[in-house]
């Protein structure tokens, strides 16, 4: 079955901007929803390199979280102000992805993706370890995210219900921006490093630049992502930049579908529900999730998305 871009779109912004109304009679909470908008925000992110780009990485949740302590350390110990946190957030966020992008750029398939392990792993024992900052194992605790002055207006996004849809209208800009990228020539010649690198060097294609580029946007959008997250928890844990749950992403997007824009976001609403449900009814719900994962990659290899368009975009 496939659908035409002009209406599965529209579909998508409806259930998107009602869920908060439907989700609760269903036995979900306006958090769950939030949480997916985020991510899904992240998943997108890191299918931003893995399937458009084709670089597998398994480091991404490094960025997620370090953008969610930079954030939650903002608001606790610096500023009492929640843009100022999130921008702080997104701009360490990215800064470590960059420099770490760079380090590793001329490594290519499972050794690049071995990297972005070790180094995702350094951050999270940094995490882990350094209890004055941190919080060690408790994570970090002590801030909340702040009604937002704009001078002409005040946004109270400590309700869950303005806070989802503040986050709704960042996915918008972050999909969007995320579209012109791929559309631009810039990704039009990502696309060819994915179909073939060699034949893209050929073609005198600066490669490890545009991975690099690549890699360092991807980072851009799961930092927002991960300052999202720690404003939606008010909490910053270790297990953010585990590599566990960069894994997570992927699966994510694999299950949503890698060549689509949106099939990330759905392969994150299902991850989502599905654990926030399962895991109340029992402890082997990572099980189920896993069989839905083989289901998918046995029977459709473009994911979910792959079912309702033609050329997911």
């Amino acid at each position: 079955m496939y659908i035409r871009k002009s209406v599965y779109l529209p579909v998508l912004w409806i259930v998107l901007l009602t869920m908060p109304y439907w989700i609760t009679p269903l036995g979900g909470y306006t958090g769950l929803a939030t949480r997916v908008l985020v991510i899904g925000l992240a998943a997108m992110a890191t299918n931003l390199l893995i399937g458009h780009t084709g670089v597998m990485s398994f480091g991404h949740a490094a960025y997620f979280g370090v953008a969610a302590y930079a954030t939650g350390l903002t608001l606790k110990y610096l500023v009492p102000s929640t843009p100022v946190a999130i921008l702080v957030g997104i701009a360490i966020g990215t800064l470590c992805g960059a420099i770490i992008g760079y380090l590793i750029i001329r490594l290519r398939g499972i050794y690049f993706a071995l990297a972005t392990i070790a180094f995702g792993q350094v951050f999270y024992f940094i995490a882990f370890r350094w209890n004055a900052v941190t919080g060690g194992d408790n994570g970090l605790r002590g801030f909340q995210r702040l009604p937002v002055d704009l001078g002409f207006m005040k946004i109270d996004i400590t309700s869950s219900l303005v806070y989802y849809y503040v986050v709704l209208a960042v996915l918008a800009i972050c999909a969007v921006a995320m579209a012109k990228i791929l559309n631009s020539p810039f990704g039009h010649t990502l696309q060819a490093i994915r179909e073939n690198e060699r034949r893209a060097q050929f073609l005198s294609i600066p490669v490890n630049r545009h991975i690099w580029t690549a890699y360092t946007w991807s980072c851009f959008f799961v930092a927002v992502a991960g300052a999202l997250y720690a404003l939606l928890n008010n909490f910053a844990s270790p297990h953010d930049l585990d590599w566990t749950q960069s894994g997570d992403f992927v699966l994510m997007a694999v299950i949503g579908g890698m060549r689509s824009l949106w099939g990330p976001l759905l392969g994150a609403a299902i991850f989502v529900v599905a654990q926030d449900y399962l895991s109340g009814v029992t402890q082997y719900w990572m099980f189920f999730v896993g069989m839905i994962f083989v289901l998918v990659v046995l029977l459709v290899p473009r994911g979910i998305a792959g079912l309702f368009q033609r050329n997911a975009s």
